[in-house]
């Protein structure tokens, strides 16, 4: 995966494109973080746009010269882009198979078939957390939906206590675990591991998403008492097909649990079995390491899963050749805008480095007794508040304490990145497209949406940033 070094932040770092001084690349980086605020919020411009004219307003209050901030900004775009575009590109393939083929709904049927009564939450954090995996969280909530209110229905439970648990397994996921497009971006901005990353990622999303969803569900369902919206019941699909018209359109045959999840689970396996082979080897000349360098490489183990899910996922789903070309295409056409999100952010936070706002914040940090991986969430919360965006929130934290991570460990550094990841999440509001997405759904009010959701992301964000700082302290 390309990603910046730390010599090369170093190198950005030591020559910013601007010789202002602290307060004027305060002001800068306050101002260029208030235009994308207004545009997105005030102005309902799209996040694409927001994040380059906030380059650019940065850019020039901060005194640089306007091509070198357009340079910049492009370079640190193109870098991202190249760093985790692909990865994007493909985690979509392998979500479109999972959905079109019906394995999510297998792996959903034969987990809900062993399950019941008091274990039907916990079996609803399973089902999000296996299938949020290569999922993005808007097709998640869609595919997910459909179970959580049949689910509810025919089970007679509160729909809190069936759709909390799935919206924490889903957002968990999109805000800890690569290969989501939030942690990618910030292992590349801060130069981690992503072996290690995915690792503590994952040891870090089992408890929060256990307190956040099951364990919050409780009291979430004495506090919004309501039923599956009957509205919602007679328009399942993510067009609004009838359940009838949905199970018409689903394939007559599905793939087997077992090879399904096996599909799923490739990716993660490749890359922690990369990780742990270099923390026993470490030996960047041993064959066995090399190997494991390529098959264990984000872009090797995602690849390597589309083209099993040819087999496993597409083929007995009575997928012929020529269906597997239009639908690789059907699932790239919507990431199109996540992946110019993704990429202004990396520019933005190149136009930060650049500027030498990075240094900055490294310089004033050093009189602060504030620790570096609460600085990192703090910021990360601010910006979430104030966007609603949780991806712009983690590009733009990235790019201000990327040079924080020169002198950590590789264990710290994969900590920033989920100390950034957790701030990302707190507290969504009603800039948040996500807020929306759960509140029409579900059919709640604002007030609800807020006692319910946004409590819910309250605490993974404070759960999961609070087991990030315990991590640091024994490793």
């Amino acid at each position: 995966m390309t990603r910046l070094s730390v010599e090369m932040l170093a190198a950005d770092t030591v020559e910013p494109i601007t010789s202002a001084g602290h307060a004027q690349l305060g002001i800068a980086v306050l101002a260029g973080i208030a235009v994308i605020v207004l545009l997105i919020t005030q102005f309902k411009l799209h996040a694409f746009l927001s994040l380059t004219l906030g380059s650019l307003a940065l850019g020039a209050i901060a005194g640089a010269p306007l091509d070198k901030v357009i340079t910049s900004f492009s370079a640190g775009l193109g870098t991202t882009v190249a760093g985790v575009g692909v990865l994007i590109a493909l985690g979509a393939i392998l979500g479109k198979m999972l959905a079109d083929s019906g394995g999510a709904d297998q792996i959903v049927d034969t987990i809900l078939a062993k399950a019941g009564g008091r274990s039907m939450p916990w079996a609803m954090v399973l089902i999000a957390s296996v299938i949020g995996l290569p999922l993005f969280f808007e097709v998640g909530v869609v595919l997910l939906i459909p179970v959580v209110l049949m689910v509810a229905k025919r089970g007679n439970y509160s729909l809190m206590r069936i759709g909390i648990p799935a919206l924490a397994g889903l957002s968990v996921m999109h805000g800890l675990v690569p290969p989501h497009p939030g942690p990618l971006v910030a292992i590349d901005a801060v130069g981690a591991d992503l072996g290690v990353t995915l690792a503590l990622g994952v040891l870090i999303a089992i408890p929060t998403v256990i307190i956040a969803g099951p364990v919050f569900s409780r009291f979430a369902a004495r506090w919004v008492d309501v039923p599956a919206p009957e509205r919602m019941l007679q328009a399942l699909g993510e067009s609004g097909q009838s359940p009838e018209e949905r199970a018409a359109k689903e394939p007559q045959r599905r793939p087997a649990f077992g090879p399904t999840l096996l599909t799923i689970l490739l990716p993660v396996v490749l890359m922690l079995s990369k990780a742990l082979v270099d923390i026993v080897i470490d030996d960047p000349e041993n064959s066995v390491q090399r190997v494991f360098d390529v098959v264990g490489s984000p872009m090797i183990a995602l690849l390597a899963a589309v083209l099993l899910g040819i087999f496993t996922l597409l083929k007995p789903a009575g997928f012929g050749k020529e269906r597997v070309s239009p639908l690789v295409e059907k699932s790239l056409a919507p990431i199109a805008g996540i992946l110019l999100i993704v990429g202004a952010g990396g520019g933005f936070k190149q136009t930060l480095i650049d500027t030498g706002v990075g240094q900055m914040v490294l310089d004033i940090s050093k009189d602060w007794s504030i620790p570096a991986l609460l600085l990192a969430w703090l910021i990360a919360v601010a910006i979430r508040l104030a966007t609603g965006s949780a991806t712009v929130a983690t590009v733009s934290a990235a790019g201000l304490v990327a040079p924080l991570a020169a002198e950590m460990s590789t264990a710290h550094a994969a900590l920033l990145v989920l100390a950034i990841g957790a701030g990302s999440l707190f507290f969504s509001h009603v800039n948040d497209a996500g807020f929306w997405l759960v509140k029409e759904y579900f059919g709640l009010d604002v007030g609800q949406t807020i006692k319910t959701w946004s409590v819910m992301e309250t605490i993974i964000s404070v759960v999961a940033g609070g087991l990030v700082l315990l991590l640091s302290l024994v490793i």
